[in-house]
């Protein structure tokens, strides 16, 4: 009888400790990548999120190569990327577009260039043009910042200017651009440098001390983005495993749902619902 009851209270002990694993790998979630999506709208949306279901979700930045090499090797539940599918993704993931961002060409903000062409952005990612001075600007050396990762591959930011901007044109960047692993970083670099110019994303952008430059005279706002006349929009992603867990499920349909895409407008950022 005590062996019999010894035996029941094993297999309670280990159905408890099975339940409470669950428990807890059911209290949080974590995604990494696009700084631009983390500083932009992911930070307070994983916040609202667990004010909503009590369910934790941090939030690392990195970049989109980073965010979708970890979930690759299942360090995190799901990255944030501003880039397309790559040729070499597995097929066992799914890009879920969420929002929509813009690339912005950022300058510090005593600069007094207030506007940039189309054909004068390549020039100074190019360094044919090399001084603010020939962009009616002060006279002094640009400073270019270029996001690109301590890995094989473009950032999000990188791969969407060469699609965009240089339209896959093979072009080579100034031998003189200061490379940063992400667009947080670039941003950071330029709130500080008087001579700097940057390449990034309006949505996290949009929350720094910097000024955004007008391209062919039109400015970078929700508005102008949502409407298509500022050129380079491009789409924000949410990247998961084909089949993911209930959990994370649930986290991508609170996103993609009325609800979650209006708080993505409160902060400024472009959703799905904005653009008809």
């Amino acid at each position: 009888m005590r062996t019999y009851l010894k035996g029941i209270m094993s297999a309670l002990v280990i159905v408890i400790a099975v339940a409470c694993a669950q428990a807890v790998s059911a209290s949080h979630l974590t995604g990494s990548g696009c700084s631009v999506s983390k500083e932009g709208y992911l930070t307070e949306l994983a916040k609202e999120y667990e004010r909503r279901t009590g369910v934790k979700v941090f939030i690392r930045g990195g970049g989109s190569l980073v965010g979708v090499a970890e979930l690759k090797t299942g360090k995190v539940d799901f990255a944030a990327s501003c880039s397309n599918r790559l040729a070499d993704d597995q097929d066992g993931i799914e890009f879920i577009q969420v929002a929509w961002d813009a690339l912005v060409f950022i300058v510090h903000k005593s600069n007094g260039v207030d506007n940039i062409s189309h054909n004068e952005i390549k020039d100074v990612y190019s360094g044919k043009i090399t001084d603010w001075k020939m962009l009616n600007g002060r006279e002094m050396p640009i400073k270019l910042f270029v996001s690109r990762p301590g890995m094989r591959g473009l950032s999000g930011i990188e791969a969407s200017f060469r699609e965009f901007v240089l339209r896959d044109q093979d072009v080579s960047v100034a031998p003189d651009a200061i490379f940063n692993a992400s667009a947080g970083i670039i941003e950071q670099m330029v709130e500080k440098t008087p001579d700097g110019f940057g390449i990034t994303g309006f949505s996290s952008a949009r929350k720094r001390d910097v000024k955004m430059l007008k391209v062919n005279g039109v400015p970078p706002t929700r508005e102008t983005i949502a409407k298509g006349k500022y050129p380079y929009r491009r789409p924000l992603f949410i990247v998961v495993k084909k089949n993911p867990d209930r959990e994370v499920k649930k986290f991508i349909d609170f996103i993609l749902s009325k609800e979650g895409q209006h708080f993505i407008g409160s902060q400024g950022v472009v959703s799905l619902l904005d653009v008809k």
